[in-house]
């Protein structure tokens, strides 16, 4: 079906996944790829469980940490890559198409309040849903902005704002959690649908020490209901986000395990038919020492595998994997 849009209408979608006792997943990308994987992924489960799910699919703009709308477009120019982030989506929620049974829903993530102004200023009709990230500002300005974007936008959009920065992963900073008093007051005070809060992860972060804390989810919950979105969920092992539902968080967002995490399944295979691959360049590597012994190096090259699409397959095909086990944990 076409992409869900209009407050209201997906509202509902979260009351429904809601009534199911659902967390409803987002999924960031920077390649068409990635869309269609979790896409894919989505409709398998759909047929498996004979019921629509929902799924949100997502894309920063200009966001310091990673500005997923340049990345989209070989020319590095945003609003290109958003252009075709949004179309994308688009063709492939159409009615008739090949994912029939996916409520999809779209995200504008951690929008920026002085860089991505353009868009957030403009016309937010193709999106489901925006973050309005105000974070890195002092909290008395965190509030006044993202109070005053949703007295402009508030009745046309789901606003998702941010209570605390989650900060990234490698660097010295680590966040505090959030407390049930903060969140309390951005959401009084802001008028958010929807608010971000440092439950123990970070972004971009694969850390052993890291730890979603349940217990700092349920305290604010109490508070302010079921509202909290979780960020930074590919920083702790999926086992640890079972209970997210349970624990008062209604949406949970995810991209660097889709991108880590398939980056060595495409080494591996590409490895695995090295020659097929790259032809005699593969005697060449091999002599340079940078093919070990059991890469095969002496066959022609193949066009079943060394075009993009066989490329694209490998990683789009452990993407769907990788979402699959988060559906797993969230649809049942």
């Amino acid at each position: 079906m076409p992409i869900v849009l209009g407050k209201q209408e997906v509202a509902a979608v979260y009351r429904t996944a809601a009534g199911r006792g659902w967390v409803v997943p987002t999924f960031c990308a920077e390649n068409q790829i990635t869309v269609e994987a979790v896409f894919a992924a989505c409709q398998a489960k759909a047929v498996e469980l004979a019921t629509r799910v929902p799924v949100t699919i997502a894309m920063t703009g200009r966001y310091a940490h990673r500005a997923q709308a340049v990345h989209y477009a070989g020319s590095r120019n945003p609003e290109t890559g958003m252009e075709l982030f949004l179309g994308d989506c688009e063709v492939l929620a159409r009615p008739g198409g090949d994912y029939p049974a996916v409520d999809v829903l779209t995200h504008f993530d951690h929008g920026q309040y002085d860089v991505d102004a353009a868009v957030l200023d403009g016309d937010l009709s193709r999106f489901s849903s925006v973050m309005y990230d105000a974070s890195a500002a002092p909290w008395a300005d965190n509030l006044a902005m993202t109070a005053d974007f949703v007295a402009r936008h508030g009745e046309d959009v789901l606003v998702e704002g941010a209570a605390d920065e989650i900060v990234d992963a490698g660097g010295t900073m680590h966040g505090e959690l959030t407390s049930p008093e903060r969140a309390e007051e951005f959401v009084a005070r802001t008028g958010v649908d929807m608010v971000v809060a440092n439950l123990g992860t970070e972004h971009r972060a694969s850390a052993a020490d890291l730890r979603y804390v349940p217990e700092a989810a349920r305290a604010i919950a109490e508070r302010i209901g079921a509202r909290l979105v979780l960020h930074g969920a590919s920083s702790v092992p999926p086992a640890q986000l079972a209970t997210l539902f349970a624990d008062g968080v209604c949406k949970v967002n995810i991209w660097t395990i889709l991108e880590r995490d398939t980056s060595p399944l495409l080494l591996r295979a590409m490895l695995e038919h090295a020659d097929a691959v790259a032809g005699p360049t593969a005697a060449t590597l091999a002599g340079e020492g940078l093919l070990g012994p059991a890469a095969p190096a002496a066959g022609a090259a193949d066009i079943a595998y060394f075009t993009s699409s066989w490329r694209n397959q490998v990683v789009r095909e452990g993407m769907q994997r990788i979402v699959a086990g988060y559906l797993d944990l969230w649809y049942r």
